[in-house]
């Protein structure tokens, strides 16, 4: 049986692709859009754990039909990119009305920070910063609401931790963000921001139940074995997760600098576990473009046209540490470590939403209760994007 006719909604997108894709404007439209990320990544690592080896994969490969269904605007959105795992990413319809703003319900990506709301197709890095790429719920089964009111936006969302694909999950979460955003004419944009997340996690790592770990990829995607866990509640016991983030960005002309500092706490009755994390970047288009800024979304998008025939090229640096301590309630500290990662960028911002990025990390984990260092790794990755 073909990959594609074991997940009903996986078969769905490829009949409104193929069937609706050129439909008009007017009460029932569709449009068809998409994805391609190839990366890959070589290492230098050092002898403490296992090596991470040279590799290449098919990132993303999404497909997605978005458009208006008379009152409702939708969208259905997959990944491709494994034959045999197909993933179902947006996959909701939206209500707006013009005084109270949008709601949308279905499966979307929740309300969490600068970083993780920015798209991977508009992001400077190939990844983002270890904190929204390891606390962020990610595309989440709920309702949700957003508005814009001059230059601030609100959204909130209620939402179930299972998704359409992944069902072991069990919980309910609430995410709120708030944003204010300064835009001017000149290439000039102030942002600030607030992100807050409250889950209540069932059992996790008891039978049937998936384990609650936090294990960031400091050196990329591809850099499986310079993981470390940070905290670690996955002793069946239901567990209550506080989340947040603060967030700031600012835009000059061609130069951009941004940075958040997010955390979580974890309990479960008899252990809490304590993260916090926090990025700098500063960015510069050596071309001249600027960073493109969507304010109705409260996030970064699309740069405007480069300005040469060959294209903009724009280059980047971020700081990015994450760090946590596991204890008893009342008790003895169990765990306590550290993740940081340095990371040079560069992207090749071609016509025809072509983008070649290149990123050179130096990545370093340390326990910090023992004072040793676990792993330092070297990494150059790759990535060449198309999106349509």
């Amino acid at each position: 049986m073909p990959p594609v006719l074991l997940r009903p909604w996986a078969t769905l997108l490829l009949f409104c692709a193929t069937a609706c894709a050129h439909a008009g404007d007017g009460p029932v439209s569709a449009r068809l859009g998409g994805r391609l990320h190839l990366d890959a990544a070589a290492f230098d690592n050092d002898d403490r754990g296992a090596p991470n080896p040279d590799d290449t994969e098919v990132r993303r490969a999404w497909l997605s039909v978005s458009g208006r269904l008379f009152a409702l605007k939708y969208k259905l959105e997959g990944d491709f990119a494994d034959p045999r795992d197909l993933l179902a990413r947006d996959v909701y319809v939206t209500l707006d009305t013009p005084a109270a703003g949008s709601f949308t319900l279905g499966q979307f990506k929740q309300h969490y920070s600068l970083d993780d709301r920015t798209g991977s197709n508009y992001g400077t890095f190939l990844e983002r910063g270890m904190a929204a790429s390891t606390l962020a719920p990610q595309y989440r089964l709920g309702l949700g609401w957003q508005r814009q009111a001059g230059a601030t936006t609100w959204a909130a969302s209620a939402y179930s931790l299972e998704s359409i694909d992944v069902t072991a999950n069990k919980g309910l979460g609430l995410a709120g963000r708030a944003t204010w955003a300064r835009v001017r004419e000149d290439n000039d944009v102030l942002h600030l921001g607030m992100s807050l997340i409250h889950e209540r996690q069932d059992r996790p790592g008891a039978p049937g139940h998936p384990a609650l770990k936090i294990r960031p990829r400091p050196a990329g995607h591809l850099a499986d074995n310079s993981r470390m866990t940070l905290v670690d509640f996955s002793a069946g016991r239901d567990t209550d997760v506080d989340k947040w983030s603060l967030e700031y960005a600012r835009v000059r002309g061609p130069w951009s600098w941004q940075g958040e500092w997010s955390g979580a706490r974890f309990r479960d009755g008899l252990q809490q576990g304590d993260l916090q994390g926090a990025y700098a970047m500063l960015g510069v288009f050596l071309t001249g473009e600027s960073r493109a800024y969507d304010a109705e979304g409260a996030r970064f998008s699309r740069i405007a046209k480069p300005r040469h025939r060959a294209g903009a090229v724009e280059l980047a640096l971020r700081y990015d540490t994450l760090w946590a301590d596991q204890h008893l309630v009342h008790g003895p500290e169990l765990t306590r470590r550290r993740m940081e990662a340095m990371t040079l960028g560069a992207n090749w911002y071609l016509p025809r939403n072509v983008r070649v990025m290149l990123d050179l990390i130096q990545s370093h984990n340390r326990d910090r209760r023992s004072d040793r260092t676990l792993d330092r790794t070297r990494a150059a990755t790759l990535r060449v994007q198309y999106d349509f």
